[in-house]
């Protein structure tokens, strides 16, 4: 996720866009994935400001002096209509334990008010069937007499399936295998076969009894404050369209969540990465308090960068870009205090790299160009996603970073664009050693003069054109470039031809000083260059 100093030129005017997006609360439902069994279960989540929050169901004593709400032992009287009231899911064979799917209102365990849905059977009248098959429990509630006590724990990472309401469409059982699926419901609910054929009396409170209450309890707190979202895995960082996972600064994840459409999973990742956004701009004007008028901190957030050629599986590894006075850098992790800056991974000039609008990735691993789709949505609301850019610099050397938001995309172009026209405005003037016809000669790119060449000893200027002088050029890719120049006197073409060490970063130094040189000119010409915000307007 990222942030941006200075608002947008469309946002300034009040136009309608989607570059800015307020801090939001908001509180849900996900399941949330457990990479290592395989399995997903319900957890909530509550966002704020500055803190997304996990909560996990789990069941409590809110009154009484009862035992650990994590073990319970309830005695339940089987009646003569209705049973025990309640039904099972799972078993051993199916590597979950025995849980409570479903209690039926007035009956027999929900009249006892101490058992829940997502409770795990661990003993049945002091038989331990925590490592029994579904066909045993059922087998043993059912001929275990009229007073049934069973000892119960509430199973708070409990796979969902095992909570799904009776009837609910699961997996067939496995003819002749005598084993039923996990997904099976044995209702234990109907007249009860019991050896005593006497009416039993319905269970009834019990005096001062201890009462417990299912509740949302927090189970992992995760800070925003220079956190990602993603739709990667972290670690392997393999694409993940369905869910969503944030990791805090500390290194803490919430794990993969996925939501029941792909509209939720779309204002999930537009919220947290809103107040993500949000506290990464308190941030850095903190760090600018810092900081010389000349080293400011422009913009700085997360992206994830592409791994592998075009034609290999597309991997990506997360790095934290900042802009700041002349200098791109590329974190492995966040600058949080001054010594920071100097541990980056890499750093660049601006006035030497050159920021392009690569290609959108799409689910279905189809690259299309940014001008066919940028910014347009799918008709459920979700983002595309992820938007990718590439930052080239010299030795023709690149980099591939995605974000997961156009709106984020948009904010990248924009502060690339004003922080190399400041560092432009700043550096006046760069000068490169290069060759010419055999000799040693030095070429500036200067702000306010245009081009000059001049020998390196002598100092002497052998020629000098302005900007609007140069009519076109061409290189071979390695070394060499002509540059084609018009006289002002004559209006012909002279061709210079050089050779330079790092032709890279001297074309794109001097493609960013002409585009700097127009911008100061002309205050609307970024507006016009850029193609993730023109695209995310017109949408």
């Amino acid at each position: 996720m990222s942030a941006e100093g200075p608002p947008p030129p469309a946002a300034r005017r009040g136009r309608p866009g989607r570059l800015q997006v307020s801090a939001r609360t908001k509180t849900g439902i996900a399941l949330l994935h457990d990479e290592v069994s395989g399995h997903a279960y319900d957890v909530r989540l509550k966002l704020t400001k500055e803190v997304l929050t996990i909560q996990k169901q789990d069941v409590i004593c809110v009154s009484g002096s009862g035992p650990s709400a994590n073990h319970r032992t309830v005695t339940l009287r089987r009646q003569p209509v209705g049973g025990l009231g309640l039904s099972i899911k799972g078993g051993v064979e199916h590597g979950v334990p025995v849980v409570i799917s479903k209690i039926f209102r007035d009956l027999a365990a929900d009249q006892t008010g101490m058992l829940f849905v997502g409770d795990a059977l661990l003993q049945v009248n002091g038989i331990n069937v925590e490592s029994a098959t579904h066909k045993e429990v059922v087998h043993l509630l059912k001929n275990a007499g009229d007073e049934v006590t069973v000892t119960v724990e509430y199973l708070r990472e409990a796979p969902s399936f095992l909570k799904l309401p009776l009837g609910s469409p699961g997996p067939a059982s496995q003819p002749g295998s005598g084993a039923s699926s996990p997904l099976f419901d044995s209702g234990l609910h109907l007249n009860g076969a019991s050896s005593n054929t006497a009416p039993s009396s319905p269970s009834s409170p019990v005096a001062n009894k201890p009462k417990y209450e299912k509740r949302w309890l927090d189970a992992l707190s995760l800070p925003l404050s220079m956190a990602r979202v993603s739709r990667c895995r972290a670690g392997a960082d393999t694409f993940r369209s369905s869910a969503i996972q944030v990791q805090a600064l500390h290194g803490v994840s919430s794990g993969p969540l996925q939501f029941h459409t792909a509209q939720e999973r779309a204002d999930w990742l537009r919220m947290v990465s809103a107040n993500i956004s949000d506290l990464m701009l308190r941030n850095m004007k903190m760090a600018n308090k810092c900081c010389s008028p000349c080293d400011q901190v422009i913009h700085m957030g997360w992206v994830s960068e592409r791994l592998g050629g075009a034609g290999s599986s597309q991997t990506f590894r997360p790095r934290f870009l900042a802009l700041r006075g002349s200098s791109l850098y590329v974190f492995i992790s966040p600058p949080v205090s001054t010594l920071d800056w100097v541990r980056a991974e890499k750093t660049y000039h601006l006035c030497e790299v050159l920021f392009k609008v690569h290609k959108l990735w799409l689910p279905d691993d189809c690259w299309a160009q940014a001008s066919l789709s940028l910014g347009l949505q799918d008709p459920d609301g979700g983002d595309h996603g992820p938007f990718c850019f590439s930052v080239l610099v010299g030795h023709s050397g690149s980099h591939v970073f995605s974000v997961e938001l156009g709106s984020e995309l948009a904010a990248w172009e924009l502060s690339f664009q004003r922080a190399t026209f400041r560092a432009v405005q700043r550096t006046r003037s760069k000068t490169y050693i290069c060759s010419g016809q055999g000799d040693t000669l030095c070429f500036t790119v200067d702000f306010a003069l245009g081009f000059t060449c001049f020998d390196s000893k002598t100092k002497s200027v052998l020629w000098r054109f302005k900007f609007s002088q140069l009519k076109g050029s061409s290189d071979d890719g390695k070394a060499r470039v002509k540059l084609l120049f018009q006289s002002l006197d004559t209006k012909q073409i002279e061709m210079k031809e050089l050779e330079f060490q790092d032709l890279t970063a001297v074309l794109h130094c001097i493609h960013s000083f002409m585009a700097a040189r127009v911008a100061s000119l002309d205050p609307a010409f970024m507006d016009t260059q850029s193609i993730a915000r023109r695209y995310m307007y017109s949408s």
